[in-house]
């Protein structure tokens, strides 16, 4: 029974030795290697808008707040098509009903003292010469809030692949430094990762409000981040 053990412990043992063997073997077999990163951030001026304009109503009860919230929106609306024209690209993109209440000071259950009804639409412009005068005739016809105004671009694929580009050119110039540096020179690309190209567009421009000319607004300019990370094989 002793001589069984033995040959079992001897077995494991061999089998450790030899799993470390392999181990080491694969790693000694991996190319020597430089791995750098290339960030680039590319900007452009946007050529699209888009304007979220709200109208909130109260009233003392849930029919009345929804009624005179509908006639100001249909009066919005209105105005912005008689400035967009008939195919302007407007859509609804949220709507809240709710009720108000009353808390009692000394606590208790509270009391409903009316409804708030808010009606959220978002306007698409491509002629971004006309998002004041949009502003404009949304706030007289009746809308009481300009929920948000987000400029971007149309088509985001040549801002990310100009993005991408700048990014691995610089990953590699980084390689090439360091490899000079070191006295070694690339042989080879082993790897390439990227993260997907961020896009950030210019939110919640600020504005304000004119009482004869059109609202002034400034787009300023869209952001486009990537980032690229090479692997290169280095020989003497």
């Amino acid at each position: 029974m002793k001589f069984e053990i033995r040959w079992v412990l001897l077995f494991f043992v061999v089998g450790a030795l030899g799993l470390g063997v392999r181990g080491q073997d694969a790693s000694e077999k991996l190319p020597p290697s430089i791995r750098t990163t290339g960030e680039a951030v590319v900007t452009a001026p946007p050529d699209r808008a888009r304007l979220d304009v709200g109208v909130t109503t109260q009233a003392a009860d849930s029919k009345s707040a929804v009624a005179q919230n509908a006639q100001k929106l249909e009066a919005t609306l209105s105005r912005l098509r008689t400035l967009l024209g008939a195919g302007a690209d407007i859509k609804t993109v949220s709507y809240s009903l709710q009720p108000n209440y009353r808390y009692p000071q000394g606590g208790g259950e509270p009391t409903i003292t009316g409804y708030t009804a808010t009606n959220i639409v978002r306007v698409t412009l491509d002629d971004l010469t006309k998002v004041g005068s949009a502003i404009d005739a949304a706030t007289q016809a009746g809308a009481n809030r300009i929920h948000q105004l987000q400029f971007t671009v149309k088509d985001e694929r040549p801002l990310e692949a100009q993005a991408l580009r700048e990014a691995a050119i610089r990953a590699r110039q980084k390689a090439e430094a360091l490899a000079t540096a070191l006295g070694v020179r690339i042989t080879r690309v082993l790897h390439v990762s990227e993260s997907s190209p961020v896009v950030v567009p210019v939110r919640d421009v600020a504005f304000a409000r004119a009482e004869v000319a059109s609202t002034p607004i400034e787009p300023g300019t869209i952001e486009v981040r990537a980032s690229v990370t090479v692997s290169v094989e280095i020989a003497p």
